[in-house]
This record gives structure tokens, sequence and C-alpha cells, in this order.
């Protein structure tokens, strides 16, 4: 597997630096904020004004460019509120973006989020031109696990299926017999008929449906660095403050994390919990950027926010997003071989009963 925090090669960086100088500026005028100002009004309580201003004109343009080259912008949730409400076509979790992306009649994808990400949309996409804005957007889960490991685990357990969790390469995927989301991670389990099963990589997601099933899960000692960082106590701190405050967290955080919480989901499921039960003061266990992007759409909600931020989601910006539009720059590609393979373990799961 290629280490994602070091792929970007010389003759990609001085790319990137070239394009960042010859990138025009552009201006916010008064004509642009009476343009954008129905926008500004739904993120006003999330982007400041001083904010606003630079991020208007690069909206602007980034969405007259999706219209010149007939693309979409994915954003995962954990994208920043400029991106996510300013710019992006489609909003949600990886394999949500990927899905609706293979529905539409875009010639190009702009992946607004991880690596692994843009893989599984060029595995639903072959045919479309998929681009991040930075090669370095990598995941310490995905750079958990190797094909190799995967085929060593193979060596050491024979016959035992092996699940993925979808925050993996496609080398890795195409290693494994089917995939699964934090959703869905207990169904698909279920699903094999198998009595043990490995779920790679996180080890607290394989925790987690360990409590959910009596299919005996054998676990990868992989982690997301963002939800790994959480505690029991720091969480004990928002309930001593304020015993009416709801936590949701999600299942790729520890066991005592999990069990503090009064909901535990999937980043869809965490903002559809929100949505419908309108708390009045809510903690969620999750990257921070989220909270933001929640709130646009759950005003009376009040967001207390741990704030653990990605490094990796935060390399994805207004301004590469436009670079990578505007220069069609950097595309995401998979072997064909390990694509087919890949690809069969993802629609695998996909074909699953709802």
């Amino acid at each position: 597997m290629i280490d994602l925090t070091q792929q970007a090669n010389p003759v990609q960086k001085a790319k990137t630096a070239a394009t960042a100088k010859a990138r025009p500026q552009f201006p916010f005028t008064p004509a642009l904020a009476r343009e954008m100002e129905p926008l500004y009004a739904k993120v006003k309580s999330v982007i400041t004004p001083m904010e606003w201003t630079a991020y208007a004109p690069l909206i602007r343009e980034i969405n007259l460019l999706k219209k010149q080259r007939n693309a979409v912008i994915l954003a995962h949730n954990y994208m920043t509120p400029e991106i996510f409400h300013g710019v992006s076509d489609f909003r949600g979790d990886s394999l949500q973006l990927a899905k609706e992306a293979a529905a539409t009649k875009a010639d190009v994808i702009v992946q607004a989020g991880v690596h692994f990400m843009a893989e599984t949309s060029k595995l639903l996409s072959p045919d479309k031109m998929v681009l991040i804005p930075d090669v370095r957007a990598g995941c310490s889960l995905a750079a958990s696990v190797t094909a190799e490991d995967v085929r060593m685990l193979r060596a050491a357990y024979p016959g035992v299926p092996v699940v993925t969790y979808v925050n993996t390469s496609a080398a890795v995927k195409a290693e494994c017999d089917i995939t699964c989301t934090s959703s869905n991670a207990v169904k698909v389990v279920e699903s094999l008929g198998a009595k043990r099963v490995l779920l790679i990589p996180d080890q607290y997601l394989s925790k987690y449906v360990q409590s959910k099933t009596d299919v005996e899960i054998i676990a990868w000692k992989g982690a997301c660095e963002v939800h790994e960082r959480f505690t029991a106590a720091e969480l004990q701190v928002f309930r001593d403050q304020d015993p009416g405050t709801k936590i949701i967290a999600h299942p790729e955080c520890p066991p005592d994390v999990i069990a503090a919480a009064d909901f535990t989901g999937s980043t869809k499921a965490m903002i559809d919990w929100v949505k419908t039960n309108q708390p009045r003061k809510v903690v969620l266990v999750t990257e921070c950027s989220m909270a933001s992007n929640v709130a646009v759409e759950a005003p009376g909600v009040e967001f207390v926010r741990p704030c653990n931020l990605c490094p990796h989601m935060k390399r994805i910006s207004l301004e590469n997003i436009y670079d990578s539009l505007a220069n069609l720059q950097f595309e995401v590609t998979v072997d064909p071989v390990v694509a087919e393979k890949a690809r069969r373990a993802v629609e695998r799961m996909i074909d699953l009963p709802v």
C-alpha cells in the first residue's frame, strides 16, 4: 500500500505550487455579496462574515466550473461547511456518495474526502474521471492494513470469510469477500452464515459488532486516529456540566465511549437521530466539522464540540477543489484487475436484501 502522506512526489508538489500561484484572484464585490446572500443566510451561523468574503468568490467560481466540466462534487460529512454547503452536489458517507455519483450523467467526479473514498467512487464509476484535490489526503485507518496483510490472515485462518470496512484501499477490498459500512456491519457479518468472521481493519467497530451478534469476530488492530482519542471520562465532564446533554457516538470509538453514549451509529444515523429527536444540547462524538454541518440544518439544537479534527480531511479546501476542476488534477485510477475484484466485494454488499 502507498503511504499517502508521502505520495505527493516533487513533480506533483511543484505542479500544485505553480497552480496556486497561477490561480486567478476573485474579488468580493457588492454585486457578488448580493448574489451569494441566499447561501450565506443559510450558513452564517457557522461561517463568520470575514471568512465569507474569502469563501464566496471561490464558491461561485467552483460552481461555474462544475457546469463547464459537467462535474459533480462529493462532500463527505466531515468536510468544512463552506465545502459541504457551498459547492457539493452530494453529501453523506463515503459509500452513499459513491453510489449517488455513479447514478449521475456527470463526466467528472471531484472527491471532497480522502483517497479510499475516491477509489470507491472510481470502482462504481469506472468510465468517469475521478479527481482528488490533494493526493496526500489519506486515512490512518485505511493505512493500517495492506493487501499482503489480508493474504497473511487468510493463510492463518483458512476458510474464514473476510469482511472489510469500506474505509480501506481498493487493493485491500480486492483481497476480501465483501465490504461493510458502520451502519450495516452486523447485517453483512451475519449474511455470510459463518461461525467465525474476520472483520478488518477497525478494532473498535469489530468490538461494537461483536456486542450485537453471536458470530465470533476476529479483529485487526487498526483504528481511526480521530475516534480513538475520545474517552468516557471526557464525556462525563459534559454530563456533569449539563445532565440533559445527549451524547451520540460513532462505532469507531472505543467501547467505554460507546457505553457512555445515548446513541451509537454511522455518520448518517447520527445526523438522522439529531434531526428526528431535536435534543436541546448534543455532543457528536466524531470528527468536529460534522457538528457545524448539522447545525446548519438543526438550528434549534446546541452543539457541544469536543473538537477532534481529521488532518487528512482538512487537506481538502476550496482552493484545491478549484485547482482540481480548473486543471483536472489529480486523477485517481485503480488497476483494472484490482478494480474488478474490489468492485465485486462492494457489489456483494450492495446486493444484500434491504
